[in-house]
């Protein structure tokens, strides 16, 4: 559609996808602690299943993949798909964009009990206001906007079909 400033292609932002799960494959480097990566709702989601198909292609460790609701505007309650104990295991919560950090710093809140190996943040698009303290660990595309700018990634048939700026 020509209303959109696209930001990322489909291939491209598969590549960036491809490159993330590589980056943390290396980081895991061989541990066989079972992963779990956390997708934030809808987008986010689809990003945390394609990272698990393609992390699997690097490690032998087993990956599971579920999802976490909140409410953006008051993410006071974070609801996971499926109750895990995530003591010893590496946890990668994952969005489609960050924002202001506070999404993934509330999506969170459900590891605050546990004692994983090591929780880790990922997402495709990072924008630069940070209202929270949160860096994603792996960004497959940093962008500076303005406050007024919106960016959102499309998702079809549960592939991601490339962002853009809004």
């Amino acid at each position: 559609m020509a209303d959109k400033k696209y930001i990322l292609s489909k291939e491209a932002a598969a590549q960036k996808l491809n490159r993330m799960a590589l980056e943390l494959a290396e980081h895991l480097n061989g541990d066989q602690v079972p992963v779990v990566l956390i997708g934030i709702r809808n987008s986010g989601m689809v990003i945390a299943e394609k990272t698990g198909e393609l992390l699997a292609q690097y490690i032998t460790a087993p990956i599971t993949v579920i999802s976490a609701s909140l409410d953006k505007s008051s993410p006071a309650e974070v609801t996971l798909s499926k109750t895990m104990d995530f003591n010893g295991l590496h946890v990668v919560v994952i969005d489609d964009v960050t924002n202001s950090g506070r999404t993934l710093l509330y999506a969170l809140r459900p590891l605050l009990d546990a004692h994983p190996k090591s929780i880790q943040t990922l997402v495709l698009v990072e924008r630069m206001h940070k209202m929270f303290p949160v860096k994603p660990d792996y960004v497959g595309l940093s962008i500076a906007t303005t406050l007024a700018d919106h960016i959102e990634v499309e998702v079809e048939n549960g592939q991601v079909a490339g962002a853009f700026l809004m």
